[in-house]
């Protein structure tokens, strides 16, 4: 970084940077440096003299804020950048309650729930209401309550829309409106809000607490917002309101990498930007320093095919770079041997890290084949989406003991917290417990002491029991708010019996327990240590509030960056890696046959295969199987439109020499066309009016798949297997690839083997 951070902008990116008043538009196609143009328009702000008081950044995700954040401090220093105003939506929301939500009745130290919290707490209200859950399943009603509140719709607003009402109906859940009225009204009982209602509440603050708005309105005189594609309708009216005032809003995005309508997002926002700010200036950043020249050219190839959209040319200086790879395989199972020795292969003989690599999916559940292969071959990897570290289950357990300390009136940390380590309160005690809350309109918490006068509830033992809980819980609160997070975490866990029953264990899962323990305290000091360092709050209410609204990149330890990734497409999105792998290409998996009813559905997935191509800085693979196991059934899959989509000049098919595949009876891929000249490539499946049952021989693979030459088997063969020993073929059956041989083993007998996996040597 120069001495003038403006030398280090190409013209269009300085442009942006020193435009600072009126409204702007910045559209900045991937790897076009969206985030340093967006850190120095803030730099310059501050070298105007504007207060960085006065200055509101919003970001998606805590990777990026902490990142501009760090760039910020280098250059203007940590006493001017620690006043900025610069965060997530969440967690700059959230603090803005924190101050002002006793305006709705709110507490500053309510809890903020996670998605497990509230479908523990969706699974409660059922279970009171004696409604069956595998009619009414907590996961849906829960995205359901978050639609609403995304869309400004409380429970009370819901319950009288009478569309809404009929809509519930015909969907064989009329009672959704009740369900969401008791789960507001416990949230606010239990002094919490999940992550929804902290944009919901921060509506409601600014509708009802006109002064409130009026205050940050003259706070903030310059509004910044990062991946402005994807912001809800939520977000998108405190944005508006925010910045009505001056009108110096800026925002940052890419309409083609817009991916997230099904968490409410709305492109609309982007796209009609100009509709909202009539005299807004616009700024097109369309040099992409990530990838090479190739990709670019291809990516570009893809997102032409979509209509709503604002028209840019995304070019490359960066070197050509190699074509983009296509693999095909017979069999899901073969796609992910094909991909782990491609990522294998090219990390010792290109002299690579295994951080280096990619692999992408579209659904979660296709990761379990590539764990698998790349276990096999011990290539060390990460899956993100999986179970986070704060999931896990003594995570839970001791974050609920915080919780407590915290907001006692917190149910679903009382539930967790109230019998571990075992006191001999059970779940009839339990639910006993909050049946009587509920009718009394009171707080389990508040019944805790008072327990004994309710004989007809819990006998004296039980009675006890509760208070003898209730005495550790507030023995534990002394200074909570004076001690720093450490200290008092460290107190906390010992306090509780949470660290001795763990430090007890001697199964590898309790030693694995206690190790995650010992994790968490350090992921705490190093908080208190920082928020020290920078004057920032360091209580555990503080870090309470910082780690209800992490991520899996933020929780992400130090050795498991040099694995290979395996992610959602989803959770790529402002990632990048040299070498990226697509899996799962097929009509069937990617685009959605969910989406490819509508076409405003498929232009979000078109613009989906989008970002996971321009995730890739050196080489890109395309991967598809034309055969892959559903519900225990192996059916044929075609290529996915997708890659019919992209010139295929960019494209390069490395197992037929360069060529193109043949189609193998898919009339329907024009870009794979087949000729009666090419033979097919050892492990394609020839033409359909091949496939017919071979009685007497059959041409398979000897070896894994891919890797080995052909041999021809036929019925009275004498082979050898590496561990059924010497036999004859006593019979073969069924189409390929799916070949099966009986043989006879002379000391093991009769076994029936899968021909292309058998790895059988003719004697």
């Amino acid at each position: 970084m120069t001495s003038n951070y403006l030398d280090d902008l190409n013209e269009p990116q300085k442009q942006a940077v020193i435009n600072i008043n009126g409204p702007s538009l910045i559209i900045a196609g991937a790897g076009a440096g969206k985030t340093r143009v967006l850190t120095y328009r803030i730099v310059h702000l501050l070298r105007q003299g504007v207060p960085a008081g006065k200055i509101l950044s919003l970001t998606f995700t805590n990777k990026a804020a902490k990142e501009m954040k760090e760039r910020i401090t280098k250059i203007v220093g940590p006493e001017v950048a620690r006043h900025l105003w610069m965060g997530t939506f969440h967690s700059v929301f959230a603090k803005i309650l924190r101050m002002e939500g006793e305006r709705l009745g709110y507490k500053p130290s309510f809890t903020i729930y996670d998605s497990s919290d509230s479908k523990s707490l969706i699974r409660n209200i059922l279970k009171e209401l004696n409604i069956d859950d595998n009619v009414y399943k907590p996961g849906t009603i829960s995205s359901r309550i978050s639609a609403a509140k995304n869309s400004l719709v409380t429970s009370g607003m819901y319950s009288s829309d009478v569309s809404m009402q009929d809509y519930d109906k015909s969907s064989r859940m009329p009672l959704m409106a009740d369900i969401y009225k008791m789960y507001a009204s416990r949230c606010f009982k239990a002094n919490a809000m999940d992550f929804d209602d902290l944009l919901l509440n921060t509506n409601i603050l600014f509708r009802d607490c006109q002064d409130v708005l009026l205050k940050y309105q003259e706070r903030f005189n310059y509004v910044l917002v990062d991946e402005y594609q994807d912001t809800n309708y939520s977000q998108y009216l405190i944005v508006k309101k925010l910045s009505a005032r001056h009108k110096n809003i800026c925002v940052v995005g890419d309409d083609a990498q817009s991916i997230y309508s099904f968490r409410g997002a709305r492109i609309e926002n982007i796209l009609e930007f100009k509709n909202d700010y009539s005299d807004y200036k616009l700024f097109k950043l369309e040099q992409n320093y990530r990838s090479t020249q190739m990709i670019v050219n291809a990516a570009n190839t893809i997102i032409a095919n979509n209509e709503g959209q604002i028209e840019k040319k995304v070019f490359s200086m960066n070197e050509t770079g190699e074509k983009i790879q296509v693999f095909q395989a017979i069999t899901d199972q073969e796609e992910g041997f094909n991909v782990s020795s491609d990522i294998f292969d090219k990390k010792f003989s290109q002299q690579l890290n295994w951080s280096d690599f990619a692999i992408l999916y579209r659904t979660n559940a296709q990761s379990r084949i590539f764990e698998e292969t790349l276990r096999r071959k011990n290539i060390p990897h990460k899956i993100y989406g999986g179970l986070s570290f704060y999931e896990r289950k003594e995570i839970k357990d001791v974050l609920s003991y915080f919780r407590m300390v915290i907001n006692p009136e917190d149910e679903e940390a009382l539930r967790r917290s109230v019998n571990y380590p075992k006191r001999g309160i059970g779940d009839t005690t339990v639910q006993k417990l909050f049946e009587l809350a509920s009718a009394l309109d009171a707080t389990p918490w508040s019944l805790l002491r008072e327990a004994s006068g309710f004989p007809d509830h819990f006998n004296g033992a039980t009675a006890k029991k509760l208070m003898l809980y209730s005495d550790v819980i507030n023995n534990l609160r002394i200074n909570y708010d004076s001690t720093d997070a450490f200290t008092k975490a460290r107190e906390i866990a010992m306090g509780s019996g949470i660290m001795r029953e763990l430090k007890e264990g001697k199964t590898p899962e309790d030693i694995s327990r206690y190790e995650n323990l010992e994790e968490l305290l350090n992921a705490i000091k190093g908080f208190t240590e920082a928020a020290e360092t920078n004057g920032e709050p360091s209580t555990l209410e503080a870090y309470l509030a910082n780690v209800a609204l992490l991520t899996d990149q933020d929780t992400e330890k130090a050795e498991d960056r040099n694995k290979v990734t395996l992610m959602t497409i989803h959770s790529s999105k402002g990632l990048e890696f040299k070498h990226v792998y697509i899996v799962g290409m097929e009509d069937t998996l990617f685009p959605s046959p969910m989406s490819t009813g509508s076409a405003r559905e498929l232009e979000e997935e078109r613009r989906l295969f989008y970002v996971a191509l321009t995730r890739a800085e050196k080489q890109a693979t395309l991967s598809y199987a034309l055969n892959r196991y559903k519900w225990g059934n192996l059916e044929r899959s075609n290529p996915s439109r997708f890659i019919r989509e992209v010139d295929p000049k960019f494209l390069q098919y490395p197992q037929t020499g360069g060529k193109p595949f043949g189609n193998n009876g898919l009339s329907k891929s024009p870009v794979i066309p087949a000729t009666e000249k090419e033979a097919p490539p050892k492990y394609i499946i020839p033409n359909e009016s091949k496939l017919r049952k071979i009685s007497k021989s059959v041409s398979v693979s000897a070896s894994p798949p891919g890797t080995g030459s052909q041999d021809l088997y036929a019925e009275g063969d004498r082979v050898e297997h590496e561990r059924f020993g010497k036999g004859i073929i006593a019979a073969i059956e069924g189409d390929s690839p799916n070949t099966t041989a009986t043989v006879e083993f002379e000391k093991e007998g009769s076994k029936k083997l899968l021909l292309r996996f058998a790895k059988l040597k003719k004697l």
